[in-house]
């Protein structure tokens, strides 16, 4: 088998009204680069890239760069094409975009592979753990109310967080990081009170503190029983990180904004992490995912890993989750403990929600990791022909 055609595909969609924020940025859109790559045997593979950014730059590396290395080659060997397009960008593109664009292909050549065994990606990657992942729900962004009027903002969230626990989730992650500490600790406070005691309460700040109020929010977040603080500090502040870790009781997280095996190799080494949150997508795909596990098991730290994205990001996801060792072992593994669990951003997304024949739905707590041929989706092309901004293909 051969691969003769990367087709690269930018979906995006206004949000309008429905515009929202983290501590960074607004989000007015939702969009993803989905790669297609295409065989002699008729077979087609999916994946995805270019999260973080604009979608265009990743998608000009990948035919630029990475395309012309792959076509001609056999798609099952899936290390051996990783390694030969990481060493040919690692003189300047070890982080950003050259790995997003790697991750994207690596996880195409991972779904072809399974369709060429007729095996889920899960079991070619050595068998799952488990056939259900808990998901906890990521959500309770800011809103335009929150800049114009606070007591409506509150009423939003109240609103928010209960619906999110009534449509089935047990475990939810909100925003903090873009007001003050006072109105942030406000914004939990109602989060925490809308979801009551029982369901698992995470934060994300999205890398808006600096070490010294990092560990103020930290102390305030256990006071309510949030189990991990995501992203307390940039990523780049590997210091911040290990003196949060020491000083404080909450887990710390941290990871979506971090490349490959080598830079977590140095998050783990200086002890940065309680929960490692490697990106499939961003991160270097299934294959580098692997040996990222691996790091993190040798260090003893579990993996959750990010996920945000199309519906194709959140299969491989579910694959990747399967096959996560339970860390530490235990006879009745329990999640947030020692099992991985799957963030099912609940923003509008209809690049997750509308773009698969079958979506993926809720099931209790869970969603079931699919069973079938590689990724084991299928795509709705119609509906994905109506998202389509921009499309480029690079062939034999």
């Amino acid at each position: 088998m051969k691969i003769t055609k990367v087709t690269t595909l930018l979906l995006k969609t206004p949000l309008a009204e429905k515009r929202f924020y983290s501590s960074q940025c607004a989000f007015p859109e939702r969009k993803s680069l989905l790669v297609r790559v295409d065989t002699d045997a008729g077979l087609q593979g999916w994946g995805e890239c270019g999260q973080y950014g604009p979608g265009e730059p990743v998608a000009a590396f990948v035919h630029a760069v990475l395309a012309p290395r792959l076509l001609g080659r056999d798609p099952i060997d899936t290390s051996v094409l990783w390694e030969d397009m990481y060493c040919a960008i690692r003189d300047y593109a070890r982080k950003g975009t050259g790995i997003e664009a790697i991750s994207g292909l690596d996880i195409a050549l991972w779904d072809l592979k399974g369709q060429f065994y007729k095996q889920p990606i899960h079991r070619l990657m050595g068998g799952a753990f488990r056939d259900r992942i808990r998901a906890y729900a990521t959500g309770c962004y800011y809103k335009e109310e929150d800049f114009r009027d606070r007591k409506a903002a509150l009423s939003a969230l109240d609103a928010e967080a209960t619906s999110i626990v009534n449509s089935g989730f047990s475990a939810i992650k909100g925003k903090i990081g873009l007001l003050s500490l006072e109105e942030d600790e406000e914004r939990v406070r109602v989060i925490r009170q809308a979801v009551g005691p029982d369901t698992l309460l995470m934060m994300d700040c999205n890398h808006a503190y600096n070490a010294g109020v990092a560990r103020r929010m930290g102390r305030i977040l256990e006071s309510l029983g949030v189990w991990f603080m995501e992203e307390p500090v940039v990523p780049e502040d590997l210091e911040g990180y290990a003196m949060l870790r020491s000083s404080l009781d909450i887990a710390i997280a941290g990871g979506e904004d971090e490349y490959t095996r080598y830079g977590f190799l140095e998050c783990f080494r200086r002890g940065c992490l309680d929960i490692a949150q490697p990106d499939l997508c961003c991160a270097g795909g299934i294959t580098e995912l692997k040996r990222i596990e691996a790091l993190a098991t040798a260090h003893h730290i579990q993996m959750i890993p990010h996920v945000w994205g199309s519906a194709v990001a959140l299969a491989a996801a579910l694959h990747l989750n399967a096959t996560l060792a339970p860390t530490p072992h235990t006879a009745f593994p329990r999640s947030p403990l020692n099992e991985p669990m799957l963030e099912f951003d609940q923003s509008t997304n209809p690049l997750r929600d509308e773009v698969l024949v079958e979506p993926f739905q809720l099931d209790g707590d869970c969603v079931l990791v699919p069973q079938g041929p590689g990724l084991g989706i299928e795509i709705d092309q119609e509906r994905l022909a109506e998202y389509l901004d921009s499309k480029t293909e690079c062939s034999l």
